[in-house]
């Protein structure tokens, strides 16, 4: 019973080791092909993080902020409602800025100036989704290059052994293409989802500025509106 215990002691300690052994193995054994998909995992990332901090900082906005404005301008006081907007600092808020800077010109270029600025925030959000969009497409294709890169190899291992069928000589091509495809599709399902997580967020962001803008220019066209000069 002692020697039963003793051997079952030393397997759970050997599989233990190996267990954490095994990524690394796991990685070596993939071939070169492993680092630029890790590389690319990395980058996946940092750029989900670094886009889901900036678009959530530019979702935060006042839900008075709208009504504060509106009250600014119905008293003429547009160098409030411009310190109000440079105080928010958001995407909305900026926008919003520029419309009321446009003050007293068409509404048509109101609209645009508006819009040209929602134009350029959107695209500062958007900044680094084509390449998470790339590497979504990208990763899996390179795991798929290494599993062919992985039968060539058994292949030419069968060949030079005379076509006899040896699993440890053909072990070292599988482990090629099989670990390969595996870290591809690591890295490129998590980028996939990532992209069009971010996207949703960026759309949801583009209707609130979308519906301000109309809010803004509601304001504008209020009954009864005092001249707009600056206090």
């Amino acid at each position: 019973m002692l020697t039963l215990l003793q051997t079952t002691a030393e397997t759970v300690v050997e599989t233990g080791e190996t267990a954490r052994m095994g990524l690394w193995e796991l990685f070596t054994k993939g071939g070169w092909l492993m680092w630029p998909l890790l590389i690319l995992g990395g980058v996946t990332v940092f750029i989900f993080v670094e886009r889901y901090l900036a678009i959530r900082k530019a979702s935060v906005l006042d839900m008075n902020f709208m009504n504060r404005i509106r009250d600014y301008i119905a008293e003429g006081k547009v160098r409030s409602a411009i310190a109000l907007c440079k105080k928010t600092d958001t995407p909305i808020a900026r926008m919003i800025e520029k419309g009321i800077e446009r003050i007293g010109r068409p509404q048509s270029d109101v609209q645009n100036a508006i819009e040209n600025v929602a134009n350029l925030e959107v695209s500062k959000l958007e900044n680094g989704l084509p390449f998470l969009a790339t590497i979504a497409g990208g990763a899996p294709m390179i795991g798929f290059l290494g599993t062919v890169l992985g039968m060539v190899r058994t292949f030419m291992d069968m060949s030079a052994a005379g076509g006899t069928v040896d699993m440890s000589l053909l072990s070292g091509g599988m482990y090629v293409a099989m670990v390969t495809t595996v870290m591809g599709l690591i890295v490129g399902i998590p980028a996939y989802f990532g992209y069009n997580y971010l996207v949703a967020r960026i759309e949801k962001l583009v209707f609130r500025m979308e519906a301000n803008s109309i809010a803004f220019m509601d304001i504008l066209n209020l009954p009864a509106q005092p001249a707009q000069t600056a206090r």
